[in-house]
């Protein structure tokens, strides 16, 4: 998917994303990105295309789920107009269902995530989508059961992907290979949110995908 001249890539999601991003600075492009994939992805390709004049942004908040995000939708993606928005979502909507009884049912996460993709395609039909396959790895705070429910909600993932002709993100993928070389909490700490082998992991699989390769 080549980025025209001034895109501007929005990343949306939850922790993940945040990666404890500067709120006080996050309308300046490629500003306030946090510690995180969207940052490493963002400095990667603004050194490989400089002439491109790529504009950055990153708009994920910690704990939110599929309902958070989509109660946001205006002010943090249709408004911002981006040429390419890339949404990483649910893990909270397991974790806070097998934690705190808060969570998001299977059912009503690919519902609401479909309204909320509709939405931004019905007001930004030039906008391009990146959907990217939430994750969790076997360590940490991550019981037997999220495992299975996850799967679930990659699956729901990659068919919205294929339903509105988004670029599909393997994260999970990536991440059963990289376990076969490290132990899990080598990428993600708690099974959840990633180290900086974790993110820089993200960032090239991302690329790897959105790009082809850089």
């Amino acid at each position: 998917m080549p980025l025209p001249k001034n895109s501007i890539i929005l990343f949306q999601g939850d922790s993940i994303t945040d990666a404890s991003r500067n709120r006080q600075d996050q309308d300046r492009a490629n500003n306030g990105l946090g510690t995180g994939y969207a940052y490493f992805t963002a400095t990667e390709l603004l050194l490989e295309h400089p002439g491109l004049n790529l504009r950055f942004y990153n708009r994920g908040i910690s704990g939110n789920r599929i309902t958070d995000l989509y109660a946001r939708v205006r002010e943090d993606i249709l408004n911002l107009k981006p040429d390419v928005v890339s949404i990483l979502i649910g893990v909270n909507d397991t974790w806070h269902g097998f934690m705190y009884n808060g969570g998001v049912a299977i059912p009503k996460y690919e519902r609401v995530f479909r309204e909320m993709l509709e939405e931004i395609r019905a007001e930004l039909p030039r906008t391009k989508l990146v959907l990217c396959e939430p994750f969790v790895l076997k360590c940490g705070v991550v019981k037997a059961g999220w495992v299975k429910e996850m799967a679930v909600r990659r699956g729901i993932v990659r068919k919205l992907a294929e339903e509105f002709g988004a670029v599909f993100v393997p994260f999970q993928t990536e991440f059963d290979k990289a376990v076969k070389l490290a132990e899990p909490a080598y990428w993600a700490y708690d099974g959840v949110h990633p180290t900086p082998a974790g993110h820089l992991l993200m960032t090239r699989t991302w690329i790897k995908a959105v790009m082809g390769g850089a």
